[in-house]
């Protein structure tokens, strides 16, 4: 590939490459290649649904091959540099490719090692993660044969893929061992970082009825800092007050700390600073703010929303057509509203739809509809719409 150059070169082919590809084939950009080493593509909302027992495994993949656009090239490989004097990308394979304008949306890498013992305890006989596609499955294996005892369920502080997803798969959960008459003698402890369940207004009110429903212990302000597998133990630590707890697990499914790829945080992209690797973007236009011709949306994008798929959808509208407008010479015109959503998946039949801005703040796609209240329609929204629009639709930059 020495020497080949790309008029828009997108890094990463899961939902922001692949959608955005499409847009801009459509919108008449000839010339676009995605890089992704990866052969399958996930949809990943499918895989709280997989750890609450509510989706198969099989829904949630397809070759990366059947999704991309006609007329956009794959380029099977990885990228390891990116170097904006010379606009070229270095790929795992060695070789370089070169490009007018660049779109890096890599995703989010999963920092096991940031935990001590949690690698170990994902992989044991009594941990998993529904953050990763091969452990959902073990995920609800596990939670569905739990008939007492205990089960902890964690999420990181800082940025993470749909915060609250961490969430979903206890409330599966807990609502099968109520149909299944041994929620009381299993002791649920939900460890939540931040000082409200989720912080938006209405929101926090429907989770917490639900938190009381079930009896969940919640642990606000607090996170996992380290894990003993082979013991069943949890540390949790209270940021608030700096005191620790040690939680005894039977089960236990754990959200690990995330941030951009290693090799993206050496780059030039990131604000100077910025330990988390995120690509200094305009957080409404999606145009790097130092180097004109490189973008960035979804979850490697330093963008001050809820990273989400209901947020990326809007993102990858903006910059298709604002990227256009820049290889036309016209000013941009698009801007990104920071908007986000979240839904819930509280029952087994029933979803609490969040949809904020970047202030937490609620923005209800239909003004004066309290999606934010439990739900039969939002869960058939998005237990059954929501996967037949990605695939079919925002794949295919329709959507």
């Amino acid at each position: 590939m020495a020497g080949r150059h790309h008029q828009v070169l997108i890094i990463g082919g899961g939902n922001a490459g692949v959608s955005l590809a499409a847009r801009l084939h459509r919108y008449g950009v000839k010339d676009v290649a995605v890089v992704e080493p990866k052969d399958n593509h996930f949809y990943q909302p499918l895989f709280s649904h997989i750890a609450g027992g509510r989706a198969k495994a099989s829904e949630a993949v397809r070759t990366q091959r059947s999704v991309m656009p006609r007329g956009v090239e794959w380029i099977r490989d990885g990228a390891v540099d990116i170097d904006p004097v010379a606009n070229t990308v270095s790929l795992t394979s060695g070789a370089q490719l070169g490009y007018g304008h660049l779109v890096v949306c890599p995703g989010l890498q999963l920092d096991w090692d940031k935990i001590p013992g949690l690698v170990e305890a994902v992989h044991s006989p009594s941990g998993a993660s529904h953050y990763e596609f091969d452990l959902a499955a073990k995920a609800w294996t596990l939670l569905s044969g739990l008939k007492a005892g205990t089960a902890v369920f964690t999420m990181p502080s800082g940025p993470v893929k749909c915060g609250g997803a961490s969430q979903k798969p206890m409330y599966l959960a807990c609502d099968y061992w109520r149909e299944q008459g041994v929620l009381r003698d299993i002791r649920v402890v939900m460890v939540q970082p931040y000082p409200t369940v989720f912080g938006v207004p209405g929101v926090d009110e429907e989770l917490n009825r639900k938190i009381a429903e079930y009896g969940i212990e919640l642990r606000l302000n607090s996170e996992l800092v380290s894990v003993d597998a082979a013991a069943g133990k949890a540390m949790i630590r209270n940021n608030a007050s700096g005191s620790t707890e040690e939680l005894r697990y039977d089960v236990l499914n754990a959200v690990p700390p995330q941030s951009a790829p290693d090799w993206l945080k050496a780059t030039e992209l990131p604000a100077p600073g910025d330990s988390g690797g995120y690509v200094e973007v305009d957080p409404q236009t999606l145009r790097h703010v130092r180097i004109p011709n490189v973008w960035s949306l979804g979850d490697a994008a330093a963008t001050t929303n809820s990273k989400s798929g209901g947020a990326l959808r809007k993102q990858t509208k903006v910059l298709a057509k604002n990227l256009v407008a820049a290889l036309k010479g016209k000013p941009l015109t698009e801007t990104y509203d920071g908007y986000s959503v979240c839904p819930f998946t509280v029952s087994r039949s029933t979803v609490v739809f969040a949809e904020f801005d970047d202030q937490y703040r609620p923005m209800p796609s239909i003004p004066k509809v309290p999606t934010w209240k439990e739900s039969r329609a939002s869960w058939f929204v998005d237990r059954d719409i929501f996967p037949r629009v990605y695939w079919n639709l925002i794949l295919k930059g329709r959507a």
